[in-house]
Formats: structure tokens, sequence, C-alpha cells
């Protein structure tokens, strides 16, 4: 267990063992406890009092499956809180097979300096120049980072617009075949990465330093359990591998919550031309991939491979969250488009969501047309090319919305929503309004409560109760690296057991069922804390005005949760 410390200022790079204070924490525990701790909370997110810090899980590097995700925390540029934006890939299990805790990136380099920050297959890092790829895309600078590092290496980079300090930047992580496919797109960052003067954190695969597991035994065959309940659950069993994130569009349409031409509508008109069984035949019809393992120990395969109609790779992996926000949000119902800005917005370095709603408000406001797919490829283009209009859209839907004096704008403490209106889902309202990192659609998302039938979406009873147990269990899971997709498995008894069982064989430890949701509620205090101290209060804990005054089509309803609810969410 170590902690890599940069400081960019002066090129100090210290590995140290984890201090006692931060023992036993991983992922997104690590990197908000680390932040609130050593960050001061009114500082510029931008400037050298900020911290970056790389946290994989504490399961990552384990052989227990989808247990790949790193969590990367600052204080957001785009929010103004604390922030963690957690990322798939490969990197979060590269670290753990060197016992790598945490990298911990301090202070900023000097104007116009940039570095490329490695770690070899021993462990050892280096701060590499790297004027050379001022400026580069993601995809041309992790194909030439495979080339000058080897192909087993796992890469997170930023693009221009990271570069460019904007405040939707995001942190592009490579998958399995070395692209750079996934992000840790929410929260701005990629400004973060761009302001200290890194373009890239280049990690070998090969390390064996792993930390030891107490019982080796124990962990192998809880791990095996723990696999065949993510097999067994319907959702990470049998739906994402067939469809894919993709295949929530049909039922989040027929709940009337797919928020539609910037959240004016609760159905989107030709809905079906964008869902998980429309892409899953094109890319099949085409020669790709629509069960694609993107991620390292990857069980569940939710990942595609979109390709051009001459069967060319275009981008992967087309999720729910980007089809909307590229999609319902712009009403553009053609897949081919909603995957080129898809991939525009990973090559330049934004986050899709916050990018889809940029462009969504600008559409609602006027400056173009909802359905014109090529008039969004040329606005995000702009985004690269550092425009006037461009920078403006590259931090995100709040500063569009503002630019363009529009009223309509869908974001909470400045990030955009997700792809589920609060409106007709009155437990993501919740979610929404209090995630102590702006509006989320990871935090705690209610969905699975309905879809399952065990709450009234579109009623106020129980949803302050359903959202506040989605953030615990989320901010526990965040810590652990495992994936969001196969922490259903958690909720099947099986599932559970085989996972707490895991944790203690790996730290040697008798953590009971209680033990996890205390360690999620440690997680959202701390955060809270921070925000407070940055000037947080319960006022920023609300929707904007227009979702509790327009009502949603096709049910006509207004969020319904008030302010008092909303304010004892986290009576804990």
């Amino acid at each position: 267990m170590k902690f890599i410390r940069v400081n960019m200022s002066n090129k100090a790079v210290n590995v140290e063992d984890v201090p006692q204070e931060y023992l036993g924490l991983g992922g997104r525990g690590l990197t908000s406890i680390m932040i609130n701790a050593e960050v001061p909370a009114t500082c510029d997110p931008l400037g050298p009092e900020n911290k970056l810090i790389v946290a994989p899980g504490l399961l990552s590097g384990t052989t227990l499956a989808n247990t790949s995700r790193v969590s990367i925390g600052a204080k957001s540029p785009l929010t103004g809180t604390i922030k963690e934006s957690n990322a798939g890939g490969t990197v979060a299990a590269a670290l753990g097979h060197l016992g790598i805790t945490a990298i911990v990136f301090e202070g900023k380099a000097p104007h116009g300096e940039l570095y490329i920050f490695r770690v070899d297959e021993n462990g050892d890092a280096t701060l590499i120049p790297a004027q050379e790829y001022k400026g580069m895309r993601t995809y041309a600078l992790a194909e030439k980072l495979l080339e000058a590092y080897g192909e087993k290496t796992s890469v997170l980079c930023i693009g221009p617009a990271g570069e460019q300090k904007l405040t939707a930047a995001s942190i592009q992580s490579t998958d399995v075949d070395g692209r750079p496919c996934r992000a840790a797109g929410r929260g701005g960052l990629g400004a973060v990465m761009g302001v200290k003067g890194l373009k890239a954190i280049v990690v070998d695969q090969r390390g064996n330093n792993a930390d030891a597991l107490a019982d080796p035994e124990t962990f192998k065959e809880a791990a095996k359990t723990f696999a065949q309940a993510i097999k067994n659950h319907p959702f990470s069993g049998r739906m994402l591998p067939a469809l894919g994130t993709a295949g929530m569009v049909a039922p989040i349409n027929s709940m009337g919550a797919f928020p539609t031409l910037n959240a004016t509508k609760g159905v989107m008109d030709g809905w079906e031309k964008i869902g998980g069984e429309a892409l899953a035949q094109m890319i099949r019809e085409r020669g790709g991939n629509p069960s694609h393992m993107g991620c390292a120990q990857c069980i569940v395969h939710c990942s595609n491979e979109f390709v051009d109609k001459e069967g060319k790779y275009v981008t992967s992996s087309l999720e729910y969250e980007t089809i909307w926000s590229m999609g319902g949000m712009t009403g553009i119902d053609d897949l081919d488009t909603i995957a080129q800005l898809d991939r525009l917005c990973d090559d330049i370095g934004v986050d899709t969501m916050d990018t889809g709603v940029a462009l969504a408000v600008a559409m609602d406001a006027g400056h173009k047309n909802f359905g014109d797919g090529q008039a969004a490829i040329e606005m995000v283009e702009e985004i690269g090319q550092g425009t006037e209009f461009g920078r403006i859209l590259g931090n995100g839907a709040a500063a569009v919305g503002k630019h363009l004096n529009h009223h309509r704008v869908p974001v909470v403490k400045g990030q955009s929503i997700a792809a589920y209106d609060p409106r007709a889902m009155q437990g993501n309202a919740v979610t929404y309004a209090t995630s102590p990192m702006g509006a989320d659609h990871t935090a705690g998302n209610v969905v699975g409560e309905y879809m399952g039938g065990a709450l009234d979406p579109l009623k106020p009873e129980g949803q302050v109760e359903a959202s506040r147990k989605a953030q615990i269990a989320m901010a526990a899971v965040d810590c652990t690296g495992l994936c969001l997709l196969a922490s259903f498995a958690l909720t099947t008894p099986e599932g559970g057991e085989a996972f707490l069982k895991a944790m203690n064989a790996k730290f040697g430890t008798e953590l009971g069922p209680d033990d996890v949701p205390a360690l999620g509620i440690r997680v959202l205090k701390v955060e809270r804390e921070f925000n407070r101290k940055a000037g947080f209060t319960n006022e920023d804990d609300r929707l904007p005005r227009f979702f509790y005054e327009e009502p949603l089509p096709p049910h006509n309803k207004v969020v319904l949760i008030s302010d008092r609810e909303m304010d004892s969410t986290f009576d804990f």
C-alpha cells in the first residue's frame, strides 16, 4: 500500500506508505476524505491549492469481477463542490497490481509546460516532458503513447478541452483495446488535470506487486460465488449483455421519464430508432460487436463497438446516457450522428452528458434547431477548435444558458441532470438536488425501485427515503472499485454475502452488513462538510424552478418534493 505524491510546481515525485489516517480507504472514500482534509474548500479549483487524486477501489487489482473502476477526485471547477468522477477501463486494475493506493497531484506546472506522468512495471514513477503532444486529441494521443510505452499500458489523458481548462472537460481512460473511450466525465476534472500541466498518466499493466490477501482461499471462493450472482441477475446477466445500457431507452420512455427536447417532454417521438434493440441490430448487421468487453475483469460485457456503414470503428461504448443527451435532449434520432458526437466528445475530451445538454439548451434558446445533427456536430467541433462559442459550450449547459439568457437550464450546482426526468421520477429529483456533487446519474439513482414496482415514481411518498438509501449504498460501492452495473448482484442474498466475505478475506477484517452503509454515510458526511466550508447551504440543494412550475407530458407532473423534505435527506 503506497501513495505517490507528485508536486507539479517543482517536479518532485515522492513515494510514501499510506498515512495512518487513510488506511483502509479506497476509491471515492479515499478521494473525498483526502480532498476534505488537504484542500482548502474556498480555493480556486484551477489554482495550485487544489489536488487531483487518482485512486483505484479497495478491490481493484484482485480477481473479483468488475472491480476495475477508478475514482478521480478534486474540487470541481464546474460545480465548486467536492467531486469524485468515476471511470472504467484498465487503469484501476493496473494500479492495483502495483500496490498503488493513490497518486496525488499537487501544485501546478509553470504556464506552458506539459508533462506525462509514467508508472512503469516496477512501480517507479517519472515526469516526462510532453510538449510534442500539446493540443493533440485523445485517440491520436493514446495511439502514440501505446507505441511509445507498449500495448500493455493504461492511459488517462485529456484532449484540447482539458488543455483549454474548460469546465466540462473530461479525463479519458483507455479500454482493454487501448482506445480512450471511457471517461471520468463529470465535474470538469479534465480542466484540473490541464491546469496542473498533465497531458496523460500512463501506467504499466504488467505490475506484480499487489497488496497481499489476508485469506486467499476464502477470497477465491467468495469471488466465484459473486461472479455467479452477477451472471444470475436478470439485469447484469441478461439485459446488459444483450442490449447494453441502451436497453434503458425503451423502459424509461414507457415511464414518460426520458427528458426530451431540453426536458420539455417525457417521451421522445421515434425513440425506437435510437433504442437498445435498434442499436444492437445495427451493430450486428454492420459487423460490429454488440456485446463487447470494455473494462478489465468485466464479465457483464455491457459495452459495444459501433461501426459505420463500411464496418469501420466509430466509438465504444455507445451508452444510454449519451444516447439520451445527444439524442433525446436534442431531438436527433439518427444513431450514426449520435455515435459521431460521442466519438467527438471523447476525442476532444468533454463530458458527453453536459455537452449534450448544453447543445439542447442552445437549441431550445433558438441558437440552432432541434434535430439538426450537422449543426450539433459543428458546435462540438468548435470546442476542439477553441472558438468563442466553443469555449462557452465546453464549459457546460449552465454556461450556455447564461450566455444565451435562457430560462430552461436543467442543472443542479452547475452540473447537468441525467437521463431521468425528476418530474416523472420523484426520487431522482431528491438525488439530483441533494447529491454533494451536483445532479448525478450514479450517485443515487432510484430507477430500480420503480422498475421493480416497489415505489410509485409519480408520488412524493417514500422518495426521500429511497434516495437516501441509494446515495448511501453508492457512496460505499464507489469505495470498492465495483462497477455500478455489477452492483445489482449485491441486492441478492448470495451476492451481498459473497461480496462482504471477499472484503473480509482481502483485509482480514470482520465487517458485518451494517458496516457497508456506515462507510457510505461517512463518505457523504465528509463531502457535505467540504461543501459547507466552500459556502454551500441547503438553498443550493434545489432543482431549477421550471421543474417545479412546468408540468412534464405525458403525466403532466411537476416536482412534488418540498424544500423541507429535501433538507431531511441526510438526517442520518
